[in-house]
């Protein structure tokens, strides 16, 4: 795991009202966007996931994997202390929400069908919550910490 950031994170009212509709419809109003519309469910490039409001880092694509869900899908998140997992009734299916901690953004569900070699966790996340840091931009962005997630000896 990467090391800890410094910062400080917390739900940015300038970010919320910067969103984009479907961004607020899925972060405020525990919405989904449409499977395989997503800016990030193909996205491919190495770097760090944080949330679209409170910029709280959240997931790594060195545990991105392809699930065929249309969504972004993580193994793991990048630091557990980011992301709260509450019991979710909606659509008459008893589910896991996943959440940001500080942020407090609905980012999507955690399903037990992933990888097993991984832990077997699908986190099936909406990209409309998510905004992704190039592995080249994380000093520049603040996220330098996490840069040993894309070192050589990390990927080993």
């Amino acid at each position: 795991m990467a090391a800890k950031n410094s910062r400080t994170y917390d739900k940015n009212p300038a970010a919320v009202n910067a969103l984009s509709p479907e961004q607020y419809q899925v972060t405020q109003k525990n919405g989904t966007e449409r499977p395989f519309t997503g800016e990030y469910w193909d996205n491919h490039e190495p770097g760090i996931y944080v949330d679209v409001v409170s910029g709280e880092p959240l997931f790594a694509s060195t545990d991105k994997f392809e699930s065929g869900s249309g969504w972004p899908s993580f193994t793991k998140p990048i630091d557990a202390e980011n992301v709260v997992e509450k019991r979710d009734f909606s659509h008459l299916m008893l589910r896991t929400e996943v959440r940001s901690t500080h942020g407090d953004s609905h980012l999507g569900h955690v399903f037990d069908d992933g990888p097993r070699e991984a832990g077997g966790l699908r986190y099936c996340i909406n990209s409309a919550s998510l905004r992704f840091i190039h592995a080249d931009d994380l000093e520049a962005e603040g996220y330098g910490d996490y840069r040993t997630l894309f070192t050589e000896e990390a990927q080993a």
